[in-house]
């Protein structure tokens, strides 16, 4: 099973290690002490540390549970239970995966995020980053697909009727530095190109779910300095 939840206004659960002070909020000024101002006691958006104390606040949670993070991923979070059963929680900022072969067990560390934080149970997962989750129950798979955020791709940089092609690198295409803008007339013109842009946007979906696409953006990556 994999499970979905969101954390509302997650930034605002980080407790505070140094002194932060901040003017007194327009409309909250109190009169006769316009001079003074406030010291923060909790976290808020915009503060540099906001991120870092809300990642501190929910790993302490977890770990109230059991739950430990990987060595590899600190935002992953894992519970063993037995020799087939355990929790993987994914956290991204304020969203968050649970996955785990019992789905009572899911709940209940639902209700335990609860009881500590401000949260929206997705049901089932669906989509997350852009990247969408599809189950086959009677096969047991999940697949994941980038379908939409490809076409969106593809519109963004008006290549959206362009020819479908086979291989996303054809062989008869020869890229070299010679091709690349040499005189200061043609760098201008490329510097209005979104080169980088639609090569990190190519990456993301490499990343993710279309590792077919490695040879062909790290062949286009080399030529981001100039393009």
């Amino acid at each position: 099973e994999v499970e979905q939840m969101d954390v509302k206004t997650a930034f605002l659960h980080g407790d505070l290690e140094e002194e932060i002070y901040m003017v007194q909020p327009e409309g909250f000024v109190e009169k006769g002490k316009e001079d003074l101002v406030c010291r923060l006691k909790k976290s808020l958006y915009g503060l540099k540390q906001a991120p870092r104390q809300w990642y501190m606040k929910f790993k302490s949670v977890m770990g109230e549970h059991g739950y430990k993070e990987t060595t590899s991923d600190h935002c992953v979070f894992v519970q063993v239970f037995g020799d087939d059963d355990f929790i993987i929680l994914l956290l991204y900022v304020d969203d968050m995966l649970i996955v785990g072969r019992n789905l009572s067990r899911i709940q209940e560390l639902k209700k335990q995020l609860g009881m500590s934080f401000a949260m929206k149970d997705l049901g089932p997962a669906k989509q997350i980053l852009g990247i969408r989750i599809v189950r086959d129950r009677g096969e047991r798979l999940i697949h994941l697909s980038q379908e939409k955020y490809i076409e969106k791709v593809l519109q963004r940089f008006q290549m959206d009727k362009s020819k479908v092609v086979g291989t996303p690198l054809a062989g008869h295409f020869r890229l070299s530095n010679q091709q690349s803008p040499s005189t200061k007339s043609e760098k201008e013109d490329m510097a209005r190109v979104p080169y980088a842009s639609a090569v990190g946007s190519l990456m993301y979906a490499m990343v993710c779910t279309r590792p077919d696409l490695a040879h062909a953006v790290g062949t286009v990556s080399r030529f981001l300095s100039n393009p």
